[in-house]
């Protein structure tokens, strides 16, 4: 008898199981729609364009043409790409990978356990230029890296020091130190979120046991939030590789293309060149090389994300 009805119950259950999936399909069908529209339409239009002459100025403006791989051959052989490849490794090892991730550790462990008070004072002063527009930001440290700017005054008035040109002496450093200026907020709070989920049983535990400050950080803390520390990684090398706007603003890519990143060579040769065939080659590059990171950072630190 309980065969049977196991027998007699088990087609039923398969119906039951085709019903919630053919129900399941009904209910992502619209975000597969809106995946297809504005992320996998326009990525097959840029492998397209890229393999075209598009541009918005001369003949090619008026007639579009399939040239295959140029676009990939002119990139290859211009030398502006290598040096454009190199300032953007620089910029993003220096300001995302060192300089963001290190500092919005290293503030986030400071803070733990302090007053809610104060850390809410730090918080907002240090998110307070996380949330400003890369646009002022880059504005505001040309202001105070200007010959006549605020670094000057103070070095002058203060130490006698002649006035410098920041942005022309030491370009790749002042936009390396703006960008991790506006960009540890982020890295802090997700450290900040991190660090305060470890229990503290265990850090009282490995104290007792005899566990130093530094034994205490390098083998309780970071292993306990490695995970989030890989996460960390790769969510600012992917922001910090398409900062476009405040390397712009400061430098505009100069001089002679010392700040030349990938994203500032792309709009260079898209909108000031007005090709924007080749542009669009050289926005593949720029993917290609953030994807390439993600994967190697997930090898390196072996961590599933």
């Amino acid at each position: 008898m309980d065969a049977s009805n196991v027998i007699k119950n088990k087609p039923h259950k398969t119906q039951q199981q085709k019903t919630e999936r053919r129900l399941s399909v009904w209910l992502m069908l619209p975000s597969m729609i809106l995946l297809l529209i504005f992320f996998l339409t326009p990525m097959i239009l840029t492998v397209v364009f890229s393999l075209t002459n598009l541009s918005l100025t001369g003949e090619a403006a008026s007639s579009l043409h399939f040239i295959g791989f140029q676009n990939y051959l002119q990139m290859f052989k211009d030398p502006a790409l290598a040096t454009s490849i190199w300032n953007t490794i620089v910029f993003v090892l220096f300001s995302a990978v060192i300089g963001q991730c290190f500092f919005g550790f290293l503030i986030a462990f400071m803070m733990r356990g302090k007053n809610k008070t104060f850390r809410r004072i730090i918080g907002l002063i240090i998110i307070a230029a996380w949330v400003t527009p890369e646009v002022v930001v880059g504005f505001c440290w040309v202001a105070f890296l200007g010959d006549n700017g605020t670094l000057n005054m103070l070095a002058h008035n203060l130490l006698g020091m002649k006035p410098v040109a920041w942005l022309y002496t030491f370009p790749m450093v002042s936009i390396i130190i703006a960008n991790v200026w506006r960009g540890t907020a982020f890295s802090m709070m997700v450290f900040q979120t991190a660090l305060d989920d470890i229990p503290q049983e265990v850090e009282e535990a490995a104290v007792m046991d005899g566990a130093t400050r530094w034994q205490l950080v390098t083998r309780i803390t970071i292993p306990m939030v490695k995970g989030t520390i890989a996460t960390n990684i790769m969510l600012v090398t992917l922001q910090t590789l398409g900062v476009f706007s405040l390397i712009y603003t400061m430098t505009g890519g100069g001089p002679e293309n010392a700040t030349s990143t990938l994203p500032v060579f792309m709009y260079k040769q898209a909108f000031v060149s007005y090709q924007l065939g080749y542009g669009t080659a050289i926005s593949l590059v720029l993917l290609l090389i953030g994807a390439l990171a993600s994967l190697l950072y997930m090898k390196i630190l072996k961590v599933k994300i």
